[in-house]
């Protein structure tokens, strides 16, 4: 049995089902990110009419019209939940008709979305001047060469598989979170606290000698990344030390989260000028136990209230270095930070295996495909 050739839209429909009612609420919001996931929304739904937002329900998919600034990918998640969430008025929700689940398995498109050859197809047919949009006509054009569903199932199981194992692992980070983040809620209404600036101080070394050419950034998860540059003059950027701590205080404001990260390498680094660059120069916290608490939630949203008065989404230097943080005895803080150590090296693994079923996205399309084409 050769491919069966189609259009996408021969299988799939348009939904535009309102929250008429108010049945879901701000709690029930979710956007859409180039991950190709469903996240909890950035924006302020404060005044919002809710009753003109989509409910996307479990088994359908939904989308991001609006393709311009997203990295070169296409913003289209599936909700394999089993709850409903509703989206902005903006975005497309769409599901496979029932006549059409003997030919095509909602979890196989949703692989077949998530390959960059899609992104790069999406990208390319885009249309527009300074926004860009990829609409619910477009995608009802492309082309499918669709293999028999028990291919199809063969496959998506394999996906599926991987993805357990991941969420299994995930939850496992869970508990972790919760232990230290018990511990740490106890502490801070019963040591001293310490101003950060009396705490750490300010580094400006340069990378003066250009050496150094692998440029870095922190992420939200509080992660050292590769960043790209072209043509910069590198000399200029900052030197990270090992045990020395990087920031961007650009967007805090914006992204409600501190991007800071400690160096635990072997090596140095460079991040970008207008990063903020320090180290511990006390004893009284380790570097470590530092970092932490700079990377919980309601630190999070502390620096975010303190960059009320930023047109920019940033943050003040001077603000940041006011930010207090209770400091116990050493001997807690090891055992605090030997728990966190754990989880932030399991959340790194966790990450790699949400990239690693990403990747093999394509290779499940292939194989699929390929199979396909010889029975």
């Amino acid at each position: 049995m050769a491919l069966n050739k189609c259009k996408l839209g021969e299988h799939i429909e348009l939904r535009e089902v309102t929250n008429d009612d108010l049945q879901f609420g701000p709690d029930d919001v979710r956007g859409v990110n180039n991950l190709k996931l469903l996240m909890l929304t950035k924006a302020d739904i404060n005044g919002r009419d809710l009753t003109k937002f989509q409910i996307v329900y479990p088994g359908e998919f939904v989308f991001n019209h609006r393709t311009s600034r997203n990295g070169s990918k296409f913003s289209i998640a599936y909700n394999d939940g089993d709850n409903p969430i509703i989206c902005t008025e903006d975005y497309v929700v769409f599901r496979i008709k029932e006549t059409s689940e003997r030919f095509l398995m909602a979890e196989w498109l949703y692989m077949y979305f998530n390959r960059p050859e899609f992104d790069r197809y999406v990208i390319t047919n885009s249309w527009g001047s300074s926004t860009e949009f990829y609409n619910w006509e477009d995608i009802c054009a492309v082309d499918l060469s669709l293999p028999s569903l028990s291919i199809q199932q063969k496959y998506v199981e394999l996906y599926k598989a991987m993805v357990a194992n991941q969420k299994a692992y995930e939850y496992g980070l869970e508990d972790l979170k919760f232990t230290f983040d018990a511990e740490l809620e106890g502490i801070k209404h019963n040591v001293k606290k310490y101003a950060l600036s009396s705490l750490a101080i300010e580094s400006d070394a340069r990378n003066e000698n250009g050496i150094i050419t692998a440029v870095h950034g922190v992420n939200k998860e509080k992660l050292f990344i590769l960043s790209v540059t072209s043509g910069e003059d590198l000399t200029k950027y900052k030197l990270v030390k090992p045990m020395q701590f990087a920031c961007n205080l650009l967007h805090v404001g914006r992204d409600v989260v501190v991007p800071v990260a400690l160096n635990t390498s072997d090596s140095d680094m460079i991040v970008s000028p207008a990063y903020t660059v320090f180290e511990s120069k006390t004893d009284i916290a380790l570097p470590e136990y530092i970092l932490m608490w700079l990377s919980r939630n309601e630190t999070d949203r502390y620096a975010w209230f303190l960059c009320d008065n930023s047109v920019r989404s940033g943050m003040e230097k001077k603000r940041f270095f006011e930010i207090n943080i209770p400091c116990p005895d050493i001997e807690l803080q090891k055992a605090i930070t030997e728990i966190y150590s754990v989880y932030t090296d399991r959340k790194a693994i966790n990450e790699r295996l949400k990239a690693q079923i990403k990747d093999i996205c394509p290779i499940l399309i292939k194989g699929s495909l390929e199979e396909g084409e010889k029975e």
